[in-house]
């Protein structure tokens, strides 16, 4: 990889970052495809003026995570129509100093279950308010899928469901609730706290158990999800294709998607 005067400057921003591989992975698909750019972790909790900067440094695009998904909608000059309707924006594109505002996490959580099973017809549990919950669910949704929404905060549960025309069900009522996909949308779990579960051993009943934290690799949930004979979809796999969607955006080229799965997974391997 060369960085010199005219390489273009990506970016993550949110917080905190000590868990993002973001930078492994985009920097590995820049060097995979010839791109002269670089992509940088910028930890801050000062998200107006992260976007002043990114307009005032030419920086060319941005991922946005935790916890600015709904509060940088405001502050930007454009956004696709996918991520208004979902309500969370985890990609900008800058444009000449105008910044635009797009959602791949729906497009990367919808890849990641069609590797596993088609969602048309099927019983989904979202475990999860937040914006990653709400793509996801979004995503679901319009393929088709039957939603319910649980979470430990009813008042933000209840809202997702209205929002996403699903149903709410209490954390303790999943037991005896029949899904054919469980969706962990949550932090739970996240590294560097990965000895924890969102849910109770008794309540991971579906047959198809999807995570959407990728650091670790294998949460607390996935394992005992496995142990108790379910199929499981990491998060990695969600990671890597709402990655690649945002190289689409930022380059317009295809996306190395082995290089990028490679990179992280090394990563993940050897912190």
């Amino acid at each position: 990889m060369r960085i010199d005067q005219h390489s273009v400057l990506y970016a993550v921003i949110g917080h905190p970052l000590g868990h993002t591989l973001s930078p492994v992975m985009h920097n590995r698909a820049f060097e995979a495809t010839g791109e002269n750019a670089v992509y940088m972790a910028f930890e801050t909790d000062r998200l107006a003026d992260a976007l002043n900067g990114m307009r005032a440094l030419g920086i060319r695009g941005c991922s946005v995570t935790l916890p600015f998904k709904t509060a940088v909608m405001p502050l930007l000059d454009d956004i696709d129509p996918l991520a208004r309707a979902i309500g969370a924006v985890n990609t900008i594109v800058n444009r000449g100093g105008r910044l635009a505002g797009y959602n791949t996490d729906a497009a990367g959580a919808l890849a990641a279950v069609r590797e596993v099973m088609e969602p048309s017809g099927r019983r989904v549990v979202i475990l999860g308010a937040g914006g990653a919950a709400r793509a996801a669910g979004f995503a679901l949704k319009e393929a088709g899928a039957s939603l319910t929404i649980a979470n430990r905060t009813p008042e933000k549960g209840k809202a997702l469901a209205l929002a996403l025309n699903a149903t709410f069900a209490p954390i303790d009522d999943l037991r005896g609730l029949p899904a054919d996909l469980l969706i962990q949308a949550t932090p739970v779990g996240m590294h560097p706290r990965q000895e924890r579960c969102p849910l109770d051993e008794a309540l991971i009943q579906a047959p198809v158990v999807m995570e959407l934290i990728y650091n670790p690799r294998e949460t607390r949930l996935l394992e005992i999800a496995r142990r108790k004979g379910a199929a499981v979809i990491p998060g990695l796999r969600m990671f890597i294709h709402q990655g690649a969607a945002q190289f689409r955006l930022w380059t317009g080229k295809e996306p190395p998607l082995e290089a990028m799965e490679a990179a992280v997974l090394a990563a993940l391997e050897h912190p």
